[in-house]
């Protein structure tokens, strides 16, 4: 995947947020669930917290259920 160099200018703060909540909505839900892991695994990092096998992580099994009609 290429990555996109372009540069804006914003106008508000609003203007910035909304186009950033935009560009994560259009990325698929595989993409932003990696983004998640990657600030979780940076925020223990940060805090001097290793990973162990035992800390509870995001699963990435999906259970889809319908209603019967």
């Amino acid at each position: 995947m290429e990555m996109d160099k372009s540069v804006r200018v914003y106008h508000s703060h609003e203007e910035m947020k909304a186009d950033e909540y935009r560009c994560w909505q259009n990325r698929p839900v595989w993409e932003r669930m990696d983004a998640v892991e990657e600030m979780i695994q940076i925020a223990y990092a940060m805090k001097g917290w290793a990973l162990e096998p035992n800390v509870p992580r995001l699963q990435r099994l999906l259970s889809v259920q319908r209603a019967r009609r």
